[in-house]
C-alpha cells in the first residue's frame, strides 16, 4: 500500500505554529516515502467554527510551501475532505456498531451527568460513564426496547462506545513504543453527539480508514486517546494505521507548551501568518518561509550532525524520522532568527527586493532597481529578519542627525575623525 498520511487541523481560530510542524512532518514522511500529503478539515464542532480559519490554514500552508496533494480546494478519490460533509458516512457506520453491539444510546442529560459528577467529587473521585456505572444510567442497555424507541424519538441522546471490562489494549507507536492499558481505565466515550455531528475520536478513524492513512503523524496531546482509537479500529475488525506522536513545542522559560499569552508576553509570535489585527505572524515580522520552515523541523528532530541549515528540497531528502526525539523542545526565538537570517544570506538581491517592497519605498522613490539592488547586497549580511532592512538602508535616505551622537562618540577624536 502506498504512504498516505494527514494533516486534520479543526478551523476554529489561527494555525499555530507547533500545527505547522505537524504538517511539516506529514509532509516531509509523505516526500521521503513518495507518497501522498492530505489535508482534511475536522470541523464537527459547529459551535467553535470560524469560517475564516479554513482559508487561514490554506494560505498558511502554502506560503511555508507545504502544499497537500488532496484537500478540500483539490479533492482526490476519497472526499469529501471537510467532515461537515461526511455526516451520512458516520451515520452509515454508527448503525454498523451499534448492530453489532459495540455501541450503544445513552439518554442521560447534561444536569443528570453533571450531578453525578459533583457527588463523586465530594467523595473524592472521579465519575467515569464505563462498564459499572452504566448499569446504573438511562441507556439502551439498561432500558427495554419501548422505552429505548420512546426516548429515541426526542432527539435527545448520544451514542456511546460500550467499552469491555478487564481487556489489555496493546498499542505501538513509533516513537513512543509499545503502550499497554487495561479497558477498565477508559470510559465509554461519546461517538455521536446530542447535535448528530460525530466526536474527533470517532470521526477520525472513519476517516483515517476509509482514506486509507497509512500513518497517523500528531501531537502527543493525543497520546491518551490511542487506546479508545485502537479499540475503535478492533469494533469494526480493521487493520490500524502506524503511529507517531510528535513531543511539544515548549515556551521558552518555565514549564508547559508554547501558547498565544506567551506571544503577548514575551512578543513572540506564534502563528505563521497575522490573524486579524491583534495577532502578528512570522510573515509579516520578517521571517522567510524557509527560515521558519527549517527551525521548527528542528524543534524535535536532529539528523545527528552539525548541520543546522536546510532547504525544504534537503529536508524532504533528510528528515528520518527514527530520529525523532520523544521529549519536548524549548522554543529558541532567537535561534528562529538565526536561522532565518542564514536563508537571508543566501537569497538573491532579485528575490530579496521582491519581498521586501514594503520596507523599501523610501530607496524605491530615490534611487534606479540596480542602485537598490547595489544598496541590498551591502547589508543583507546584516539581516535577521526581512523587516530589518528598513533600519538598516535607512541613511541611504535620510542624513543622520550628528546633534544626537552619543557623547562618548564626540568626545573621541579618531571617531569624529573617521566620521
Amino acid at each position: 500500500m502506498s504512504c498516505r498520511v494527514r494533516f486534520a487541523p479543526s478551523p476554529t481560530g489561527p494555525l499555530h505554529i507547533g500545527g505547522v510542524r505537524t504538517a511539516l512532518y506529514n509532509y516531509l514522511f509523505a516526500k521521503k516515502n513518495k507518497g501522498s500529503f492530505i489535508l482534511r478539515i475536522e470541523d464537527t464542532d459547529q459551535s467553535r467554527y470560524i469560517k475564516e480559519s479554513e482559508e487561514y490554514i490554506n494560505k498558511s500552508l502554502n506560503w511555508a510551501g507545504i502544499n497537500p496533494d488532496e484537500s478540500p480546494i483539490n479533492e482526490g478519490n476519497y472526499g469529501p475532505y471537510r467532515q461537515s460533509e461526511r455526516k451520512n458516512i458516520y451515520n452509515s457506520y454508527i448503525l454498523k456498531l451499534i448492530e453489532n453491539k459495540k455501541a450503544y444510546y445513552a439518554f442521560d442529560s447534561d444536569e443528570e451527568l453533571n450531578h453525578l459528577r459533583a457527588e463523586y467529587e465530594k467523595k473524592g473521585q472521579t465519575f467515569k460513564y464505563d462498564h459499572l456505572s452504566r448499569k446504573k444510567l438511562k441507556n439502551s442497555l439498561t432500558l427495554s426496547n419501548q422505552e429505548s424507541e420512546k426516548l429515541k424519538q426526542k432527539n435527545s441522546f448520544v451514542i456511546r462506545l460500550k467499552v469491555d471490562p478487564n481487556k489489555t489494549v496493546s498499542v505501538e507507536d513509533k516513537i513512543r513504543g509499545h503502550i499497554e492499558v487495561n479497558s477498565n481505565t477508559l470510559d465509554d466515550k461519546v461517538l455521536i453527539k446530542s447535535d448528530g455531528m460525530p466526536t474527533y475520536h470517532f470521526a477520525n478513524v472513519i476517516d483515517d480508514h476509509l482514506m486509507k492513512i497509512t500513518t497517523v503523524i500528531r501531537g502527543e496531546e493525543w497520546l491518551p486517546s490511542l487506546p479508545f482509537h485502537k479499540l475503535l479500529y478492533q469494533s469494526f475488525q480493521w487493520n490500524c494505521p502506524d503511529f507517531m506522536h510528535l513531543p511539544l513545542i515548549l515556551k521558552p522559560t518555565g514549564k508547559g507548551k508554547l501558547s498565544k499569552r506567551d506571544s503577548e508576553k514575551m512578543g513572540i509570535p506564534v502563528f505563521p501568518l497575522s490573524w486579524k489585527k491583534e495577532n502578528i505572524g512570522y510573515k509579516e515580522i520578517g521571517f522567510l518561509p524557509n527560515g521558519l520552515i527549517n527551525y521548527l523541523a528542528l524543534l524535535g528532530w536532529n539528523d545527528n550532525t552539525e548541520k543546522e541549515i536546510y532547504s525544504l528540497k534537503e529536508l524532504e531528502s533528510v528528515f528520518d524520522f527514527q530520529k525523532i526525539q520523544k521529549s519536548g523542545a524549548k522554543f529558541d526565538y532567537e535561534k528562529a532568527k538565526w536561522i532565518n537570517h542564514n536563508h537571508i544570506k543566501t537569497l538573491s538581491n532579485d528575490k530579496l527586493l521582491k519581498v521586501s517592497e514594503k520596507n523599501l519605498e523610501g530607496l524605491n522613490n530615490l534611487f534606479k532597481k540596480e542602485e537598490v539592488l547595489n544598496i541590498i547586497s551591502l547589508v543583507k549580511k546584516r539581516l535577521n529578519l526581512i523587516s530589518d532592512l528598513k533600519k538598516e538602508t535607512l541613511f541611504f535616505a535620510k542624513n543622520p542627525d550628528y546633534n544626537n551622537l552619543n557623547e562618548k562618540i564626540i568626545e573621541n577624536k579618531d571617531s569624529l575623525k573617521i566620521l
